[in-house]
């Protein structure tokens, strides 16, 4: 690529699917002997690189990218790591796994295990450990263990973790979505607010991560998307990996949960607190106005 053209690169790429854009680079390979990844490496720079490079990966090859990015190096970039642990369901993260060892030749829960500790670590070990993602509602057991989690939290002095991560990693969302129902019989507090009152820090903030996309999750990404345009110019970063990440995924849903909560299209949102090619990468991407 001697003269870049972004406009285009921007047009074709975020009009196609990831196969597509396979497609697209075999051929380039074909025609002009180059890596086409590694003509836009040298084309591209800042964000507007980082979400076209992102869209050069299967959505698994990009997560378990971040997921290595944010335990690599010199202190752990955890507000990353929660999100892409405790947003993705066991399916994701079986896929995950695999694709993220077929990458770096290393176990993702070993490197997780080497950069964590405490019970935010046997959280994140308990989570990417699910193997079968069901959807299974156990009746018999959902007063049970709704009443497991009251007694382990609220209703005692301290918190007994271990069973929270237990019954959160072990049970599949649907029941948890009647688990939560039934706490509010035992319970004074939801259980986001026994979350907040119970426990802090990464550890809280995983949990959290946990109910809200239990509850609804394209409603926890419209709520990050939201967080990271609050200011005069946008969290690029958090912006660039929902975008990419959910691109193929569920992003026609979270911009539907955006404007519920925000009264305001995501496509405004990102008009207004993003510039240039960046910008343009982004909407084309987001797909539409609503």
């Amino acid at each position: 690529l001697i003269s870049v053209d972004e406009l285009t690169i921007i047009d074709i790429l975020t009009r196609r699917s990831y196969s597509q854009r396979r497609e697209i680079a075999f051929e380039y390979e074909k025609r002009s002997k180059k890596d086409m990844i590694t003509a836009l490496k040298g084309a591209l720079s800042g964000s507007l690189e980082a979400v076209i490079l992102g869209l050069m990966k299967s959505t698994a090859q990009y997560d378990a990218s971040e997921i290595k990015g944010s335990i690599k190096g010199l202190g752990t970039d955890e507000e990353t790591l929660i999100e892409m642990v405790c947003s993705r369901s066991a399916e994701e993260l079986v896929e995950i796994k695999r694709v993220y060892k077929e990458m770096f030749k290393k176990e993702l829960e070993k490197d997780v295990a080497g950069d964590t500790s405490g019970d935010f670590r046997s959280l994140l070990l308990a989570l990417a450990k699910r193997d079968e993602p069901s959807n299974i509602v156990d009746y018999e057991k959902i007063d049970q263990d709704a009443r497991a989690l009251y007694e382990a939290g609220v209703k005692r002095k301290g918190t007994d973790v271990a069973t929270w991560i237990t019954i959160m990693s072990e049970r599949s969302v649907p029941h948890l979505q009647k688990v939560f129902d039934r706490y509010k019989s035992y319970s004074p507090y939801d259980m986001q607010e026994s979350i907040r009152k119970e426990v802090k820090g990464d550890l809280e903030k995983s949990f959290l991560t946990l109910v809200e996309c239990f509850e609804n999750k394209q409603q926890y990404f419209a709520n990050r998307l939201s967080e990271a345009m609050k200011g005069k110019s946008a969290k690029e970063k958090v912006v660039t990996r929902i975008v990419v990440s959910r691109c193929e995924v569920d992003l026609m849903k979270i911009r539907t949960e955006f404007k519920k909560l925000n009264q305001k299209s995501l496509y405004q949102t990102i008009a207004e607190h993003t510039k240039g090619d960046y910008q343009k990468v982004l909407l084309s991407l987001c797909g539409g106005d609503d």
